[in-house]
């Protein structure tokens, strides 16, 4: 159950189908006021007509492509222009398993695409975030497990697998969540970063992304097997929106291996709980994207 979202403002990337457009719908039956920030203006305009006939709240579209970083500042540019405050800053969009590809600035793909234009981003809107005194949420996945980040080959160019970037890029999801919570809380800001994981839900990921073999398993498995996508939503939504949601926290459903089922406290790699490791990858993400954070490192202890 939500409290009154009235007048608050939800900005979601990738609002235009699956996770996203389902927490946009319980945000926006709450009264919230929604920024659809998408890829595709087309896909966006239906999404947009679509969640309008069925929220309280307002809805409106910034066009960002998360894989080219001129992109995400023009859409940040814009959003700055547009709002003073934003009471949660949702970085749900990504892209799982395609081939290897590069973007325009020369990044992997599923790194680009799903960690660093989100970082870049966050960083470029956080002090609209502070003014609400608010939430950024971001979404990883239980693929982050079997993550390894490897700073010397950041953009698996070595031996690439498709799985194994993705696993990579939903890790430096987490590990930036919990790294950048702390900073927040030892810097005194009045944001606060909460991060989750949809489980195994029904999306286009499984359609969009992979390819060959990949592509037809998840095609006979998704049916069988993935909880509806308004289902993996909840835990977006907790973290964006929730009053149990508590600073720092990771979300997703408890039952089958975190895939679907009750929503609760989310299993943690070991590995993604490396201070030290969390610190080297946000230095390295601020050098990619050239934007560094205006909050201080943490110092050592």
């Amino acid at each position: 159950m939500l409290p009154d979202l009235s007048g608050k403002i939800y900005v979601i990337t990738g609002a235009n189908s699956g996770i996203g457009f389902e927490a946009a719908k319980y945000l926006g039956a709450a009264g919230a006021d929604i920024v659809m920030v998408c890829r595709s203006p087309t896909k966006a305009e239906a999404a947009q007509k679509s969640l309008a006939g069925q929220i309280k709240g307002k809805v409106d579209l910034v066009q960002m492509d998360l894989s080219d970083l001129s992109s995400v500042r023009k859409a940040a540019a814009e959003i700055r222009e547009g709002y003073a405050k934003i009471d949660s800053l949702i970085n749900n969009a990504g892209i799982m398993q395609p081939p290897q590809s590069k973007t325009v600035d020369e990044f992997d793909l599923q790194m680009a695409s799903n960690h660093l234009g989100h970082f870049l981003l966050a960083g470029l809107l956080l002090d609209r975030v502070e003014a609400a005194e608010g939430r950024i949420v971001v979404v990883s996945s239980i693929a982050h497990k079997f993550g390894k980040l490897n700073m010397s080959d950041f953009m698996s160019d070595i031996n690439h697998s498709p799985t194994r970037a993705y696993s990579h890029s939903k890790l430096a999801n987490l590990m930036f969540a919990f790294e950048l919570d702390r900073r927040l809380a030892a810097n005194g800001s009045t944001a606060i970063c909460i991060a989750c994981h949809p489980g195994f839900a029904s999306t286009q990921l499984g359609s969009t992304g992979p390819k060959g073999l990949l592509k037809m398993l998840y095609k006979l498995t998704g049916p069988l097997m993935a909880q509806p996508s308004a289902n993996g939503a909840i835990p977006t939504v907790l973290a964006a929106a929730g009053v149990e949601a508590k600073r720092g926290g990771y979300y997703g459903p408890k039952r089958l291996s975190e895939s679907r089922g009750r929503v609760s406290d989310a299993i943690v790699a070991d590995h993604a709980l490396d201070q030290a490791k969390q610190a080297e990858l946000w230095e390295k993400s601020e050098e990619l994207v050239d934007f560094v954070w205006d909050i201080p490192a943490l110092k050592s202890t």
